[in-house]
């Protein structure tokens, strides 16, 4: 049996409105491709998005328990201490775990 690949929308950088965003700003979620457009976005204080619904509770306890986790806490410090966090995270994302818990993250948003 033959499964057929589920086309994932794209979603484009809101800064420069050009590239495909790879990332999401941790304050406002806003979607950015990489670190130049990240410090560019930094530029204007941003703010939090009030969230529509408290309906997603599942996803969260997963989530904070997954923060639990010790290599995860490393992975994360990494990219936050790294001189390049793009590349970091671009690494991290080949780890199963901190994939699943950056789905997890997403199914918030």
């Amino acid at each position: 049996m033959r499964k057929e690949a589920i086309a994932v929308p794209k979603k484009e950088c809101k800064v420069c409105e050009e590239a495909e965003s790879k990332y999401k700003c941790p304050v406002c979620l806003i979607p950015y491709c990489s670190l130049v457009c990240f410090k560019k976005h930094k530029e204007i204080p941003c703010v939090k998005p009030v969230p529509a619904s408290e309906n997603n509770t599942t996803s969260s306890t997963e989530i904070i328990d997954a923060l639990k986790d010790k290599e995860l806490q490393k992975l994360i410090h990494e990219i936050d201490s790294s001189a390049d966090p793009e590349t970091e995270l671009d690494k991290a994302m080949d780890d199963v775990v901190f994939r699943l818990f950056t789905e997890n993250v997403n199914h918030l948003i």
